[in-house]
């Protein structure tokens, strides 16, 4: 069957025949071969259901048209390109073992497809042979087929991907068709991957002024990323957190009140410095076991203390993901953070700790028997599990501030002090290194990757720009607008979609409306910065660290619903979001 398919298609060819003529020929004659073996040989059995159906009346409908279509002959042409979509359809209905075999294969079949294409874009005389208009179209007639294609090539990767065993295969395959879905050039590909740059001196060392905003996928983010990655699971591992927490608590007498606020700064604190994923996901399991054994309940504070660390996340270029993202991807430095967002975020501080205090003043009666119960309490000292890692864990913690801190004076990028820090941590975490390099959340750096190649393929295909013409038209150069705009929209998207991916996307937009505009790019980051920061807090799947606090409640047997987390978090939003604004306005307006 295979050679008479293979003739049909080389004689076809070698005789003139157009391409999609041959392929409709072989259509037919597949068709023809197909049902000759399943209802005179009676080899090859189909299931007859609702989707086969569906795939009949499309073709049908496609055969009706040719009745009343301008050129008949080639709305035939278009009923038998749909052939060979349902002799698939047939072949897998019928097969049981092997259907999942034969789907699973799709993804390398894609891969393979847009590497071979890739390759041959690379000469000029075989490039009209894989693309149409500088777009790859693979083994198609048209590069939309092929990017529909590698979309279903996707979404079969990301159904059968195990975070828990990482298939390293997968990853190709699903790079591969994101590639062959976005990219238009085998130059767009390579200025999306970005990996020159890792290899210049300014990557590591910047001296004088900052270099050109990063395009394609921000290594330096990724690097920095993991290096705190390390740095944390190191300080964790010494008992640094849950020491830090028993020692406040037991400075404030374990009342409750005083618990409440004390936690919240100390989350807004470390978020300034540290992931608010790890603060969380510590402050949460701290909160849960003082609740316990003071007797109280510990959902208001878990709650307050989630929307503190996202606050203070935004105070710094290192606190929040978006940060990260916006900070490197336009040569921000940490001082040049602090001293903008970071006075925005101190003063939305105070109002929120009021805000929380009037919310919950009913859930924050402290036990009557709270000086026994204080009794009972461990030692700080005690929560310590290694004295010598645990003080060595401290000096490279506060290393990595004096090193962000300074980055602008001394020239190192974050890259470098990501780095730096990540080799220190391994040396002191000693044995343990090989365990720490594993116990790095490996999906959040791929996410990274795969969210900066698609933000790269969008910023390669101009779509970005259109979306900054379109705020820039609104707006009509009017800064103030701009900044209402960029802020409202932002909370609003980073509250219903996670604040990573919409920042990532939105830094280009920024970047065209100032050059396009004529207005300041730094007032626009401050707006998106607050904006993704805050406005990922209002629900709670707008960030990161959002989940992790209302899971790690709900193991403990607190569940925290939308209506109850969006009751609190909602009017505290608006409230950020409209102190950011009038700041913005005052200061930079």
């Amino acid at each position: 069957m295979l050679i008479l398919m293979t003739c049909i298609v080389i004689v076809g060819i070698l005789g003139g025949g157009y391409y999609v003529s041959v392929s409709a020929v072989t259509g037919i004659v597949l068709t023809g071969v197909l049902f000759y073996r399943m209802y005179v040989k009676k080899r090859i059995t189909a299931a007859w259901d609702l989707n086969m159906a569906a795939f009949a009346v499309l073709v049908f409908g496609y055969l009706l048209s040719c009745l009343w279509a301008v050129d008949s002959g080639m709305a035939l042409m278009g009923v038998v390109k749909f052939l060979p979509l349902l002799l698939f359809y047939v072949l897998v209905s019928g097969l049981t073992d092997e259907r999942e075999k034969m789907i699973a294969s799709l993804p390398m079949l894609g891969c393979l497809m847009t590497a071979f294409s890739f390759v041959m874009m690379q000469f000029e005389v075989f490039e009209q042979w894989v693309s149409v208009a500088g777009r790859l179209s693979g083994f198609f007639q048209y590069p939309n087929t092929y990017a529909l294609f590698m979309l279903i090539c996707l979404i079969l990767v990301m159904w059968r991907f195990d975070y828990k065993k990482i298939d390293w295969l997968d990853i190709v395959y699903g790079v591969a068709a994101v590639f062959g879905i976005i990219m238009r050039s085998p130059k767009a590909i390579m200025s999306t991957l970005n990996i020159r740059s890792i290899f210049t001196t300014s990557f590591w060392y910047q001296s004088g002024a900052a270099g050109e905003a990063v395009t394609g996928i921000n290594w330096s983010t990724i690097i920095f990323i993991a290096g705190m990655m390390i740095m944390v699971e190191v300080m964790a591992a010494a008992g640094f957190f849950r020491w830090l927490c028993m020692l406040l608590a037991k400075a404030v007498h374990y009342r409750t009140r005083a618990l409440f606020i004390t936690f919240m700064i100390m989350s807004f604190g470390l978020a300034m410095f540290i992931d608010s994923i790890t603060v969380i996901l510590f402050l949460a399991a701290v909160s849960i076991e003082l609740a316990k054994l003071l007797k109280f309940n510990p959902v208001p504070m878990i709650l307050s203390e989630i929307f503190c660390a996202n606050l203070g996340g935004s105070a710094t270029m290192c606190g929040d993901p978006p940060n990260i993202i916006i900070g490197t991807s336009l040569n921000f430095s940490f001082s040049t953070f602090i001293t903008h967002t970071g006075l925005i975020a101190v003063i939305s501080l105070v109002f929120i700790v009021v805000y929380f205090l009037i919310a919950y003043r009913k859930e924050l009666e402290s036990s009557p028997d709270i000086d026994k119960l204080a009794e009972s309490m461990p030692s700080p000292a005690e929560t310590i599990t290694n004295r010598r890692d645990f003080a060595l864990s401290c000096v490279i913690f506060m290393c990595a501030v004096v090193l962000l801190v300074t980055h602008a004076l001394t020239g190192l990028t974050v890259a470098f002090i990501g780095l730096v820090i990540a080799i220190f941590s391994l040396i002191v975490s000693g044995r343990k290194a090989l365990h720490m390099l594993k116990s790095i959340d490996y999906k959040t750096l791929l996410f990274f990757l795969g969210l900066f190649i698609v933000v790269g393929g969008l910023e390669q295909t101009g779509i970005l720009e259109i979306i900054a013409a379109f705020i820039g038209r609104v707006s009509k150069g009017n800064l103030k607008l701009m900044v209402a705009i960029i802020i409202i929209i932002s909370a609003f998207a980073s509250a219903l979609i996670d604040n990573i991916p919409f920042a990532a996307t939105m830094v280009p937009v920024i970047k065209s409306l100032a050059a396009t505009q004529g207005v300041d790019l730094s007032v626009l980051a401050w707006a998106l910065s607050m904006g993704t920061d805050v406005g990922g807090s209002a629900t709670p799947i707008g960030a990161s660290a959002n989940v992790v606090g209302t899971s790690v409640a709900a193991k403990n047997g607190y569940m925290i619903g939308w209506g109850k987390y969006c009751r609190t978090a909602v009017p505290a939003t608006i409230i950020v979001v409209l102190i950011s604004m009038v700041c913005i306005f005052v200061r930079y307006c």
